[in-house]
C-alpha cells in the first residue's frame, strides 16, 4: 500500500534529497494534504524537530485533525510522545528514542519505529550519526514492542533511482507480524506494487512531488483482477460506512476520480465513464479510497448529494437513509422548508425551545429505568442533538470523527460532572 509523505521544514512542505539537500519546497501542506488522504494515512514528519533545529507542531495539530496521520520527527520523550497520541494520530513514529524502556510504557498498536540507514547501518540525530548498529539487530530488539517499522534506505532517499527489493524482502522476513514501511528511492507504481507483495508499504514523497509517479496509479498499483473485463468491484460507501450501491472501476476511472476528487467509474452497458451525478445532480466527492484485503476489489468512501446513489432517487440502492445518519440528513434537507405547524419546524427555528428541550430530555434520560424507557428518552435526546447540529450546518460526521479521534487518547480527563445551573 502507498503511505504519501508531507516532510515540514519552517512550515513548509518540501522535499530532501539524502536528508539535506532540499530538492522542491511545496509550500502549505493543507491542499497537499486533501489530496494525499485519499490514500489512507499520510506521514507527516517534523524535519525541523528531527533535526532540533525548531518546530512545526501547531501546523501538524491542524493535519492531523483533518486526515488520518503518522505522526514523526522530534519525538524523543514520553510526553511528546503522548501528545500527539492524544492529539488523533493514528501511530506515531520514533527514531532516536524507540527504546524498550520508553516504547513499553505506550500502546503497542499504534507505535512504528524508524529505521534510517545508509547501507544497512542505522543512523540517527537527523541522519547524521552513525550507530554501528544493524537494521536486522535494531529491529530484533523492539519487535516486542512495536506494531511496524519505517525503514529509510538514505543513500536512495530523494534520489528516484529505485529501492533496494532484495533488501525489503529481508526485512519483511525479520520482521515477524510487524507491518514494515519502506522508504527511500521507490519511483514507480510497479515498485509499490512489488512491495504489497512483499508484505510492506511504501512511503513515497520525491516521486509524487516531482510528478514522476502519479498518486492513482501509486494507489492502484497492487490491485488485480480475476474477471474477464479486468474491473475492480467497486462498493461505494457514505461518510458513515453504510454502503450506497456496488459499481466497477478500471484505470481510466480510478485514475479520473483521483484527479478530480469525485466519484468517477466504468459503465459497463455503456463501455465509459461514468461521472456519479453530471446529469443527475447527485454528486460525489471522493473522500478516501481503500483496497480490500485481498487488493481485487475497492471501497470508496464519499460526500453523497441528494436524493442519493440510487437512480431510483433513493439514498442507497437498498433503500432509503435510516437510522442517526438518515434522520441527520432529513432534519438538514428541511432547514427552511419544513411544513408549516409542525413540531421539527418550531425546534429548527427557536433556539430558546432547543434549548430547553435538549436540557429536559437529558434529564429524562438520566432517570429513566428499564430498557423501554431508557430506548425512548434516548431517543429523544438524539432527535434533539441532530436538530441543534442542522440548525449549525455540522454534518454528523463530523461528530462521529471526533468521537473517533478521542479513543485514540492515551491520557483520560477525570471526567467529574460541573455544577447545574442555578
Amino acid at each position: 500500500m502507498l503511505i504519501p509523505s508531507i516532510d515540514l521544514q519552517n512550515g513548509s512542505a518540501v522535499q530532501l534529497v539524502g536528508g539535506k539537500d532540499k530538492e522542491i519546497e511545496a509550500g502549505d501542506p493543507h491542499p497537499i494534504l486533501r489530496r494525499f488522504r485519499l490514500a489512507g494515512e499520510t506521514a507527516v514528519i517534523d524535519l525541523d524537530a528531527a533535526m532540533g533545529k525548531g518546530s512545526n507542531a501547531a501546523l501538524i495539530e491542524e493535519l492531523v485533525a483533518r486526515a488520518p496521520c503518522r505522526v514523526g520527527g522530534g519525538i524523543r520523550d514520553y510526553d511528546r510522545a503522548v501528545r500527539w497520541l492524544d492529539k488523533g494520530a493514528k501511530k506515531i513514529i520514533l527514531g532516536t528514542a524507540a527504546k524498550p524502556e520508553l516504547l513499553s510504557r505506550l500502546p503497542k498498536d499504534r507505535l512504528i519505529a524508524a529505521l534510517d540507514a545508509v547501507d544497512g547501518e542505522v543512523v540517527d540525530e537527523g541522519w547524521q550519526h552513525r550507530t554501528g548498529h544493524g537494521i536486522l539487530e535494531r529491529m530484533h530488539e523492539l519487535a516486542p514492542y512495536v506494531s511496524g517499522f519505517l525503514v529509510t534506505f538514505v543513500e536512495r532517499e530523494g534520489r528516484m533511482q529505485g529501492t533496494d527489493m532484495v533488501r525489503a524482502k529481508a526485512l519483511v522476513e525479520a520482521a515477524g507480524k510487524a507491518r514494515v514501511t519502506i522508504a527511500g528511492g521507490v519511483t514507480t507504481a510497479e515498485e509499490v506494487a512489488e512491495l504489497d507483495r512483499l508484505g510492506a508499504d511504501a512511503q513515497v514523497g520525491m516521486a509524487l512531488y516531482s510528478g514522476r509517479l502519479d498518486l492513482a496509479d501509486a494507489i492502484m498499483a497492487p490491485l488485480k483482477s480475476d474477471r474477464p473485463d479486468g474491473l475492480w468491484p467497486t462498493v461505494v460507501c457514505d461518510e458513515h460506512g453504510r454502503a450506497l450501491g456496488l459499481v466497477y472501476s478500471n484505470a481510466a476511472s480510478f485514475r479520473e476520480a483521483v484527479r478530480t476528487g469525485r466519484g468517477v467509474y466504468w459503465s459497463r452497458s455503456r463501455n465509459a465513464l461514468w461521472v456519479k451525478g453530471e446529469s443527475s445532480g447527485a454528486t460525489q466527492e471522493l473522500v478516501s479510497i481503500g483496497l480490500d484485503c485481498d487488493r481485487d476489489s475497492l471501497r470508496f468512501m464519499v460526500r453523497q448529494a441528494a436524493p442519493g446513489f440510487c437512480h431510483e432517487e433513493t439514498w442507497t440502492c437498498w433503500g432509503a437513509d435510516t437510522g442517526l445518519a438518515g434522520l441527520a440528513r432529513r432534519l438538514r434537507d428541511r432547514l427552511g422548508v419544513a411544513p408549516e405547524g409542525s413540531y421539527t419546524k418550531r425546534v429548527l427555528e427557536d433556539p430558546k425551545l432547543l434549548r430547553a428541550k435538549l436540557i429536559e430530555e437529558a434529564r429524562e434520560l438520566g432517570a429513566a429505568r428499564g430498557t423501554d424507557q431508557i430506548v425512548w428518552e434516548a431517543a429523544d435526546v438524539f432527535y434533539f442533538t441532530l436538530v441543534a447540529l442542522a440548525r449549525a450546518g455540522v454534518p454528523l460526521a463530523d461528530v462521529e470523527s471526533e468521537l473517533d479521534r478521542r479513543a485514540l487518547k492515551v491520557v483520560r480527563r477525570k471526567g467529574d460532572a460541573k455544577p447545574e445551573d442555578s
